[in-house]
């Protein structure tokens, strides 16, 4: 456990989709007060994906990267995949780790912390997915899983799958 706290940040009410309030990602929540966090945290209005959700920073699960706000990105905790095609033909189902940035700075991925962090979670078997939007990002590919023992950015044009739910996810944890 850790005692760190969002304080002022909400870095990730800005760059991350909310499905239920219909809020698009790297768009200020409604919600949002400036300076001074969530109008509805923790009332009713409050959708549960945000309720439930917080960042790996938050969790102490993000090595020594400093808080969003400070670095420009942020670490989701919520599991994804990218599925890595060759010739037409699925290859693989890929663990990724996302790491929403601000598209204002758009090189905040090269933060020597979130490397570090990013290659040893490599050494996990995770590649990162760094996201500007819902749409536009690519995957890193952390030395700890490469030959040459290189960084890779695999750009493509490939098409965006639609958003997870996190409430259909939680309930696939719940066994419902």
């Amino acid at each position: 456990m850790t005692d760190r706290q969002c304080g002022d940040c909400q870095l990730c009410c800005k760059l991350l989709p909310v499905l239920e309030l219909s809020k698009l990602a790297n768009t200020r929540c409604q919600h949002q007060s400036a300076g001074k966090g969530c109008r509805v945290y923790g009332q009713r209005e409050m959708p549960a994906s945000c309720r439930l959700w917080s960042c790996r920073w938050l969790n102490g699960d993000a090595g020594d990267v400093r808080r969003p706000d400070r670095t420009h990105y942020v670490i989701d905790t919520m599991p994804d995949f990218v599925r890595i095609n060759s010739d037409g033909v699925e290859a693989a189902r890929v663990p990724v780790i996302q790491v929403w940035v601000d598209p204002d700075f758009p090189d905040a991925h090269r933060d020597p912390h979130l490397r570090a962090y990013l290659n040893e979670k490599g050494k996990e078997g995770y590649m990162a997915l760094v996201r500007y939007n819902s749409k536009r990002g690519f995957v890193l590919v952390p030395p700890s899983m490469t030959s040459d023992e290189q960084w890779h950015e695999q750009h493509s044009n490939s098409q965006a799958e639609p958003q997870h739910r996190f409430h259909e996810i939680a309930e696939v944890m719940r066994g419902t």
